[in-house]
Protein backbone atom coordinates (compact mmCIF):
# COMPACT_ATOMS: atom_id res chain seq x y z
CA UNK A 1 0.00 0.00 0.00
CA UNK A 2 1.31 3.62 -0.67
CA UNK A 3 -0.17 6.67 1.05
CA UNK A 4 -0.09 9.70 -1.37
CA UNK A 5 1.80 13.04 -1.22
CA UNK A 6 -1.96 14.21 -0.89
CA UNK A 7 -2.54 11.91 1.84
CA UNK A 8 0.93 12.63 4.22
CA UNK A 9 0.94 16.45 3.02
CA UNK A 10 -2.92 17.45 3.84
CA UNK A 11 -3.08 15.27 7.01
CA UNK A 12 0.15 17.18 8.16
CA UNK A 13 -1.34 20.34 7.57
CA UNK A 14 -4.05 20.02 9.50
CA UNK A 15 -2.15 18.23 12.31
CA UNK A 16 0.16 21.60 11.88
CA UNK A 17 -3.19 23.97 11.81
CA UNK A 18 -4.61 21.90 15.04
CA UNK A 19 -1.71 22.82 16.93
CA UNK A 20 -1.46 26.40 16.37
CA UNK A 21 -2.04 28.65 19.55
CA UNK A 22 -2.89 31.62 17.34
CA UNK A 23 -6.54 32.83 17.31
CA UNK A 24 -6.31 33.72 13.25
CA UNK A 25 -4.74 30.22 12.49
CA UNK A 26 -1.73 29.96 9.83
CA UNK A 27 -1.61 31.57 6.57
CA UNK A 28 -0.50 29.95 3.81
CA UNK A 29 3.50 30.99 3.82
CA UNK A 30 3.67 30.09 7.60
CA UNK A 31 2.07 26.47 6.29
CA UNK A 32 4.86 26.32 3.58
CA UNK A 33 7.68 27.23 5.64
CA UNK A 34 6.88 25.25 8.20
CA UNK A 35 6.05 22.24 6.47
CA UNK A 36 8.92 22.83 3.57
CA UNK A 37 5.79 22.13 0.51
CA UNK A 38 5.61 25.13 -1.52
CA UNK A 39 3.04 27.80 -1.36
CA UNK A 40 0.61 26.64 -4.23
CA UNK A 41 0.49 23.30 -3.41
CA UNK A 42 -0.41 23.94 0.66
CA UNK A 43 -3.08 26.25 -0.99
CA UNK A 44 -4.66 22.96 -2.86
CA UNK A 45 -4.80 20.74 -0.27
CA UNK A 46 -6.13 24.21 2.10
CA UNK A 47 -8.86 24.82 -1.08
CA UNK A 48 -9.88 20.72 -0.40
CA UNK A 49 -9.76 20.37 3.36
CA UNK A 50 -11.65 23.95 3.34
CA UNK A 51 -14.16 22.26 1.22
CA UNK A 52 -14.39 18.83 3.00
CA UNK A 53 -15.17 20.80 6.48
CA UNK A 54 -12.39 20.42 8.05
CA UNK A 55 -10.63 23.91 8.11
CA UNK A 56 -11.82 27.45 7.56
CA UNK A 57 -10.12 30.61 5.95
CA UNK A 58 -10.11 33.77 8.34
CA UNK A 59 -9.49 36.90 5.36
CA UNK A 60 -7.85 39.88 5.81
CA UNK A 61 -3.98 40.83 6.20
CA UNK A 62 -3.25 38.37 9.52
CA UNK A 63 -5.22 35.91 8.13
CA UNK A 64 -5.23 32.13 7.98
CA UNK A 65 -6.57 28.90 8.44
CA UNK A 66 -8.37 27.64 11.68
CA UNK A 67 -10.10 24.65 12.52
CA UNK A 68 -13.83 24.09 11.60
CA UNK A 69 -14.74 21.92 14.13
CA UNK A 70 -12.71 21.25 17.41
CA UNK A 71 -9.97 18.43 16.82
CA UNK A 72 -11.69 16.04 18.82
CA UNK A 73 -14.49 16.17 16.76
CA UNK A 74 -12.57 15.42 13.17
CA UNK A 75 -11.93 11.46 12.40
CA UNK A 76 -8.76 10.38 10.41
CA UNK A 77 -10.62 8.38 8.29
CA UNK A 78 -12.53 11.08 7.29
CA UNK A 79 -9.85 13.20 6.22
CA UNK A 80 -8.08 10.47 4.83
CA UNK A 81 -10.81 9.31 2.39
CA UNK A 82 -11.31 13.25 1.15
CA UNK A 83 -7.91 13.52 0.19
CA UNK A 84 -7.33 10.45 -1.29
CA UNK A 85 -10.34 8.03 -1.13
CA UNK A 86 -10.20 4.68 0.50
CA UNK A 87 -8.52 1.81 -0.54
CA UNK A 88 -10.70 -0.32 -1.83
CA UNK A 89 -14.10 0.46 -3.11
CA UNK A 90 -16.83 -1.05 -4.97
CA UNK A 91 -15.62 0.13 -8.60
CA UNK A 92 -12.47 -1.75 -8.28
CA UNK A 93 -12.82 -4.20 -9.79
CA UNK A 94 -14.21 -2.74 -13.18
CA UNK A 95 -11.39 -0.39 -13.21
CA UNK A 96 -9.00 -3.61 -13.09
CA UNK A 97 -10.50 -6.32 -15.77
CA UNK A 98 -7.51 -6.12 -18.01
CA UNK A 99 -8.28 -6.14 -21.61
CA UNK A 100 -11.53 -7.57 -21.05
CA UNK A 101 -14.57 -5.77 -19.87
CA UNK A 102 -15.47 -7.91 -16.71
CA UNK A 103 -12.58 -8.99 -14.74
CA UNK A 104 -12.87 -13.09 -14.94
CA UNK A 105 -13.11 -13.64 -11.42
CA UNK A 106 -15.48 -11.11 -10.81
CA UNK A 107 -18.20 -14.09 -9.49
CA UNK A 108 -15.61 -15.83 -7.21
CA UNK A 109 -12.38 -13.93 -6.68
CA UNK A 110 -10.45 -14.37 -3.38
CA UNK A 111 -8.33 -11.10 -3.37
CA UNK A 112 -11.06 -8.99 -3.80
CA UNK A 113 -12.28 -10.17 -0.04
CA UNK A 114 -8.51 -9.54 0.87
CA UNK A 115 -8.99 -6.07 -0.23
CA UNK A 116 -12.25 -5.55 1.48
CA UNK A 117 -11.17 -7.22 4.43
CA UNK A 118 -8.29 -4.97 4.63
CA UNK A 119 -10.55 -1.74 4.00
CA UNK A 120 -12.88 -3.25 6.89
CA UNK A 121 -9.88 -2.85 9.10
CA UNK A 122 -8.30 -0.02 8.40
CA UNK A 123 -12.05 1.80 8.68
CA UNK A 124 -12.67 0.12 12.19
CA UNK A 125 -8.53 1.75 13.36
CA UNK A 126 -9.20 4.90 11.69
CA UNK A 127 -12.71 5.53 12.70
CA UNK A 128 -11.21 5.30 16.07
CA UNK A 129 -8.28 8.14 15.97
CA UNK A 130 -9.02 11.97 15.96
CA UNK A 131 -7.06 14.69 14.79
CA UNK A 132 -6.42 15.61 18.44
CA UNK A 133 -4.74 12.17 19.02
CA UNK A 134 -2.27 13.28 16.49
CA UNK A 135 -1.27 16.64 18.06
CA UNK A 136 0.98 15.21 19.99
CA UNK A 137 4.66 13.44 19.95
CA UNK A 138 5.60 10.26 17.85
CA UNK A 139 6.37 7.98 20.72
CA UNK A 140 3.00 9.36 22.25
CA UNK A 141 0.84 8.82 19.28
CA UNK A 142 2.70 5.13 18.90
CA UNK A 143 1.44 4.39 22.43
CA UNK A 144 -2.34 5.31 21.60
CA UNK A 145 -2.23 2.73 18.05
CA UNK A 146 -0.80 0.06 20.17
CA UNK A 147 -3.44 0.62 22.89
CA UNK A 148 -6.22 0.78 19.98
CA UNK A 149 -4.39 -2.69 18.42
CA UNK A 150 -5.30 -4.14 22.01
CA UNK A 151 -2.27 -6.27 21.59
CA UNK A 152 0.03 -6.13 25.16
CA UNK A 153 3.20 -7.49 22.96
CA UNK A 154 2.96 -4.56 20.67
CA UNK A 155 2.84 -1.98 23.60
CA UNK A 156 5.72 -2.67 24.92
CA UNK A 157 7.11 -1.57 21.23
CA UNK A 158 5.24 2.23 22.68
CA UNK A 159 8.22 2.61 25.00
CA UNK A 160 11.06 2.05 22.53
CA UNK A 161 12.62 5.52 20.54
CA UNK A 162 10.61 6.69 17.87
CA UNK A 163 11.94 6.03 14.39
CA UNK A 164 13.77 8.35 12.47
CA UNK A 165 14.09 9.15 8.85
CA UNK A 166 17.01 10.44 7.06
CA UNK A 167 16.63 11.76 3.97
CA UNK A 168 19.32 11.12 1.39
Amino acid sequence: MKITAQEEYGLRLLIRIAACKEPDGMSIPQLSEAEGITPHYVAKLARILRMGGFINSTPGYKGGYVLAQPANKIVINHVLKLLGGPLFDKAFCGTHAGALKLCTHSVDCSSRSLWQMMQFLLDNFLDKITLHDLVNTEEHSAGFFYQLLGNASLSAKADAQPTTFQQN
